[in-house]
């Protein structure tokens, strides 16, 4: 395991957040200038292999995995397909956790579902269901998120006040029931838009 490698597994479960280099040196036990050094050879890497869609965008002081901008067509494709367009369990469990508990960082989700949600966030926000609605202070600056107007529009909501109670949620996850809360309350207007598949695996997403 080397050290490149190991801030390629970094990136890619922090996200579209990434990570400062002072966090990322902590985490490797190393000095900023190693670290450094490390990340350039990775972006170096991705940028001269012609097989690879990964680049490295360095945002101030943040390190972020993203793709080449060359594949913005495509995935603009994918993000506007019906198929893509439904929402998976995940999808939903996440926005679920974003409407009641925001604003919440990527790392909260990822807590309160107990697996990684970034494919999920990244989705919710493709399809402008959630949005950045600002930082957290402290170390890292993660984003925080929240709903957008268009989630309120897509469920036929006039403010959050009238999401289904949240004794309601508890009493689901107590009982194990599929954590899609919205699917009950607006079946009849989204049920050629929303599936219900049980499957929480983010290769879905």
């Amino acid at each position: 395991m080397t050290t490149v490698s190991q801030i390629e597994a970094i990136l890619f479960v922090v996200g579209e957040e990434g990570i400062g280099l002072e966090e990322l040196s902590y985490l490797l036990n190393l000095s900023t200038a190693k670290t450094y050094e490390a990340l350039t050879t990775l972006k170096e890497r991705y940028e001269s292999d012609k097989q690879s869609a990964l680049n490295i965008l360095e945002v101030g002081n943040h390190f972020i995995l993203s793709t080449k901008k060359n594949f913005a067509p495509l995935l603009k494709k994918y993000a506007q397909s019906p198929i893509s367009n439904a929402l998976s369990q995940a999808a939903l469990e996440t926005l679920s956790i974003v409407a009641y508990k925001q604003p919440i960082s990527r790392v909260e989700v990822d807590e309160i579902r107990g697996v990684q949600s970034a494919g999920s966030m990244q989705k919710l926000v493709a399809r402008q269901l959630i949005e950045e609605k600002g930082r957290v202070d402290g170390p890292g600056r993660a984003i925080l998120y929240g709903t957008t107007a268009y989630f309120m529009d897509y469920f036929g909501l006039r403010s959050l006040e009238e999401l289904p109670d949240i004794h309601q949620m508890e009493e689901e996850i107590a009982e194990e029931l599929p954590l899609d809360l919205f699917f009950d309350r607006y079946k009849e207007l989204n049920e050629e838009e929303i599936t219900t598949d049980t499957t929480k695996s983010e290769e879905e997403n």
